[in-house]
């Protein structure tokens, strides 16, 4: 096992958590952004993760941070408080190192003191090494959406991969 470190963001640590999502763009496997993000635009996703309800972690090897992890609500409505879609963005000289599998580990774990029972992976259909990393921990498809998003001109799906909380 890893020595990882994970401490709440801070508004400090916004340009590395763009720097990092950025870094992901170019590669149209992680996210279904086109382009870069500014750091101001940013900033209100920021607010919205509360440490006690909605953490945003940065991920810390060595000393040196390697990625960042958060839970964010699922569909915003309160029936729904204990379902949170996890994210994972790890820097490119940490990819594929076997991190993830750490990272995620540790967000199953630590996910009931947050109040939470289920945890959602959004996925490219395409991405292979993710939605193979998340079931390997345990989740299960839970929907394929298909052709949903267009990437340079390719129509792309994505899966929901879903974890119940033990």
């Amino acid at each position: 096992m890893m020595n990882l470190v994970y401490r709440q963001a801070t508004m400090a640590d916004l340009p590395r958590i763009v720097e990092i999502y950025n870094s992901t763009i170019a590669g149209r496997m992680v996210t279904a952004d086109t382009n870069p993000v500014t750091v101001e635009s940013r900033i209100p996703w920021f607010e919205a993760h509360h440490p006690s309800l909605r953490p945003l972690w940065m991920i810390d090897l060595d000393g040196q941070n390697v990625g960042w992890m958060s839970f964010q609500s699922f569909y915003g409505r309160p029936a729904y408080s204990g379902t949170v879609e996890v994210s994972i963005y790890l820097a490119e000289n940490a990819r594929g190192k076997g991190l993830g599998k750490e990272v995620l580990h540790y967000a199953m774990k630590a996910a009931p003191q947050f109040g939470v029972h289920t945890l959602l992976g959004f996925i490219f259909a395409h991405n292979e090494p993710s939605v193979k990393l998340f079931r390997a921990m345990g989740f299960e498809e839970w929907a394929h959406l298909p052709d949903i998003a267009i990437l340079d001109g390719e129509a792309r799906s994505l899966k929901i991969l879903g974890y119940k909380v033990k």
